[in-house]
């Protein structure tokens, strides 16, 4: 097979891929990442295979045809909205989903069906910023590039852990600023995160406090005739309001330092190096738009760019970066349930009615519909009677995540179309129905960028899977629609979107694609990155006009929030969000042991001071209680934590791990504008758990009842088959009658205790010898040769009984250390040799064992670890 170029699954840096099917690298030629690829996306090819799919189509359990399933899915909506009207019925999609997949839901659900109940977890991270774009410049518009954060003087990162979440946009600035050290980068979090390893400036703000610390920067630029006050005139309305705003909460910078938590000296360099550099380029993410004021947050951002004249041009632009590798692609067809199509909004009469007639429909939606959190208030309360939900997972995902499954549980109809077989939303399902997973998937995504790129598939579609677009379109003409669902190729439907873009362009928005409205079947396959407007080059806005009916950006003014006060109950803020290896709620990378080995665990980090104050133990245990739900996992003591605050991994669920759903404990707290939760401010008690022992468990089967597992994924067992790793602890024995009714398959047990370390060890043999679970458990985790013992698995795996109860050859090697470089699997004791041995900088230790040579999201604690060793 030749050399296919397709494009990332991951985040929305939009990187592309070349790939056999064998081996992958970056796509030098992509514009997005020029070759380079992080960890996750080098390890794609490790998360592929049969191995919990989805493969066939079931109704409550029971395997049935394709079109045994597409019938009664079409059957019980059609009923539904003929009983009860089409606001009763409702889709849930997402930003792993395809363009065209996009278009045809939100065709079918708003065109056809009528409601616009149909809603995507990008609501859950980029919907602020949507509103951010369309309050300011009239249109859902990223006006900048990736290029100008490489010829930008100054680049301001806030509420974005870019080394982790955005790795490859990271090491494109990271070279920059190497190229050009007078370069200055700025981090604006709370939390000190290893991408502060760039910055020349953090600002650990206080959670919350965005609005203020850019309502004081704009009054600076005032206050130092630093404004354009030229381009506000001739460019803008509004200013004068949102100056006045800003200048209510007074220019006294001492206060505003404290208010903040953050130096005068601090505070007034960051405000002085914005005034001072017309080179621009504020880059925003999760931190800004997650949260009960993320559009004000967005829009006091632009506010300061407006006010300079920065938007638009060459190294200046705010700059909102997109979580998801499609988002964009979302927002551009309307997968919102504030949104029509193509930028174009539902309660405009003018807009309505020229989709409608492009659509051909008489029953488009006239009201916007049911946003993420009250669409599944609306399931819990009846109102919806059934949902179907594509691509995604708001079991884990939504606030009051305990509250969505219930929803889910007493809903009438749930129908689930995914590429996983296990899941929890998954065991919420009536009807699941086996979509494409991403290397057999064919379509467009939009990066954060605007760069429209094609997805290419290069492996078979296993079972009876289905794209999703084919599985939509079906339900469609079973419910009557056949007349506006008629594609036969997803690149009919890529060129039918296209030429709906014509009406944005009617309407004064730069969104663009019209040029690709007569793409051919072969032009389509041929198809290279470009950004829209297709026909309008790198960059949006420079001129001056924006997408408003008067041609003028817009200043929103932006008010001081009301910090939701914490009490002796709750005295600490919890954050959540990605770590540096995982995606999402890990039904990909869950599939890749290596990106385990880094942080293998869910966990709490806290401050050192708040662990002694709570009376914590680093690598113990913390449950953590809110108003809404508990969680119980490992501490992590890190300095780079603001004292009382917390910050936890939004990636573990049930399939991982027992009580480690971050989102049970977030309420659902919502911006009044966006509809998007506030993911970042969850006050929560934390208290100590000391299990009685700690163990390690492999096996297939489901573990026992205990109160902490954790499931962590290992290459060796992976490919051993379905053994799988689990760390365990608990305060109560477990007996022998419990393992015996637990695996009651195994013939034959055995057995050693040692009374004088309190370890319990046993071994499960079926009736053919064949080991079938390893069980160690101990007063302290016992040590165990994880790799040895995935051979003991396999078959004419015959080891001494006495090794395998040990858990580790006799001839066992020394114990290296966590792996810190995931890309090479690079470990601490080999990375602290290096340095032992003359290795003086990141450089040096790469060109000694490859650490930090490939994605390089491990620089900063290569660092740390140079520093620590030369102390």
């Amino acid at each position: 097979m030749s050399s296919i170029c397709t494009t990332c699954p991951y985040c929305g840096v939009g990187c592309g891929i070349r790939t056999d099917g064998k081996e992958l690298q970056g796509d030098s030629a992509h514009p997005a990442n020029a070759g380079r690829l992080c960890v996750k996306g080098s390890s794609v090819l490790e998360t592929l295979g049969d191995q919990d799919r989805l493969l066939y189509p079931d109704i409550d359990g029971e395997r049935v045809s394709w079109d045994r399933a597409l019938d009664e899915v079409a059957e019980r909506f059609r009923r539904i909205v003929d009983e009860h009207g089409p606001d009763a019925v409702a889709f849930y999609v997402s930003g792993q989903l395809l363009t065209e997949d996009y278009y045809v839901a939100n065709k079918l659900m708003k065109g056809y069906i009528g409601s616009a109940n149909i809603d995507t977890n990008s609501r859950l991270c980029m919907s602020s910023a949507v509103v951010a774009h369309k309050r300011a410049f009239g249109e859902d518009v990223v006006p900048g590039c990736y290029e100008d954060l490489e010829i930008a003087d100054l680049v301001i990162l806030t509420g974005s852990n870019t080394a982790w979440a955005h790795p490859i946009v990271y090491q494109r600035i990271a070279a920059a600023k190497q190229a050009r050290p007078e370069m200055k980068v700025v981090v604006i979090d709370p939390r000190r995160t290893a991408t502060c390893d760039l910055a020349d400036l953090h600002i650990p703000v206080r959670p919350g406090q965005d609005v203020p610390l850019f309502n004081g920067l704009l009054t600076w630029l005032d206050d130092h005739n630093a404004l354009d006050q030229d381009y506000i005139a001739h460019h803008t309305n509004g200013f004068d309001q949102a100056l006045a705003t800003a200048r209510a909460q007074g220019n006294d910078w001492d206060a505003l330092s404290r208010q903040l938590g953050v130096s005068k000296v601090d505070l007034t360099t960051f405000y002085h190096w914005f005034a001072a550099c017309e080179r621009t380029v504020t880059v925003f993410s999760q931190g800004v738009n997650q949260a009960r004021n993320g559009s004000d947050q967005g829009n006091a951002i632009i506010n300061a760019h407006l006010a300079t004249g920065r938007v638009g041009k060459p190294g200046a632009s705010p700059f909102s970066i997109t979580g998801q590798p499609n988002a964009m692609g979302g927002r551009e067809v309307g997968g919102l349930a504030n949104q029509l199509a193509v930028h174009l909004d539902i309660d405009n009469p003018e807009h309505h009615a020229a989709v409608a007639d492009f659509w051909q429909t008489e029953q488009l939606a006239k009201h916007n519909g049911l946003t993420a959190v009250d669409l599944f208030n609306a399931v819990e309360s009846g109102e919806v009677k059934a949902v179907w939900i594509m691509a995604t997972n708001p079991v884990d995902s939504l606030p009051e995540a305990d509250r969505v499954r219930h929803a889910l549980m007493g809903c009438d109809t749930v129908v689930v179309s995914d590429c996983v077989a296990s899941g929890d939303t998954l065991a919420c399902a009536d009807i699941r129905l086996p979509a494409l997973g991403w290397s057999e998937k064919s379509g467009m995504v939009t990066n954060s960028e605007r760069c429209i790129s094609r997805q290419r598939p290069f492996q078979p579609a296993p079972g009876e899977a289905r794209a999703d677009w084919w599985i939509i379109t079906e339900v469609a003409r079973r419910m009557g629609y056949t007349q506006g669902f008629g594609y036969q190729h997803e690149h009919e439907i890529f060129a039918e979107y296209s030429a709906l873009t014509a009406l944005a362009g009617r309407f004064g928005k730069r969104l663009d694609l019209t040029a690709a409205a007569e793409l051919s079947a072969d032009q389509y396959e041929q198809w290279q990155p470009q950004q829209w407007p297709l026909q309008g080059g790198d960059r949006c806005f420079a001129d001056g006009t924006f997408s408003t009916p008067d041609g003028r950006a817009r200043f929103v003014a932006c008010e001081n929030p009301v910090v939701r006060e914490i009490g002796d109950s709750f005295p600490i803020i919890l954050n959540s969000g990605r770590i540096r290896d995982q995606w999402h709620t890990m039904t990909r990378t869950g599939r890749a042991g290596r990106l385990f080995a880094h942080l293998s665990e869910p966990f709490a980090a806290l401050h050192p001071k708040d662990i002694e104050r709570y009376r914590l133990a680093d690598g113990g245990f913390v449950r953590l209680t809110s108003r809404v739900g508990d969680a119980l996992v490992r501490v992590k003591s890190d300095g780079g934590q603001r004292p009382g605050t917390a910050f936890m991994p939004m990636h573990w669920t049930d399939q991982f791990s027992r009580r480690a759903r971050v989102d049970a404990l977030v309420p659902a707290r919502l911006d009044p504008h966006s509809g998007q939760p506030a993911f970042k401010h969850t006050p929560v008690n934390v208290s100590d758990w000391q299990p009685r022992w700690h163990g390690w468990l492999f096996t297939a089967a489901t573990p026992p009842a205990v109160e902490y597992w954790a499931r962590v994924p290992v290459d060796a067992f992976l490919q051993a088959g379905q053994v799988q790793r689990y760390r365990l602890a608990g305060d109560a024995d477990l007996t022998e009658q419990q393992l015996h009714e637990w695996m009651p398959e195994a013939a034959q047990w055995l057995a050693l205790n040692d009374p004088s370390t309190g370890h319990f060890r046993r071994a499960a043999l079926d009736s053919d010898g064949k080991l079938i679970a390893w069980l160690a458990i101990g007063e302290t985790l016992p040590l165990c040769d994880v790799e040895w013992l995935a051979t003991c698995f396999t078959e004419g795996g015959e080891v001494q009984a006495l090794s395998i109860l040990a858990g580790q050859p006799a001839d066992a090697g020394p114990d290296l250390g966590p792996v810190i470089c995931s890309c090479h699997q690079v470990r601490q004791k080999t990375i602290e040799t290096a340095v032992e041995e003359g290795a003086d900088s990141v450089e040096a230790i790469g060109k000694c064992c490859k650490a930090g040579t490939n994605c390089g999201s491990c620089i900063p604690e290569l660092r740390g670890l140079l520093e620590t060793c030369s102390a």
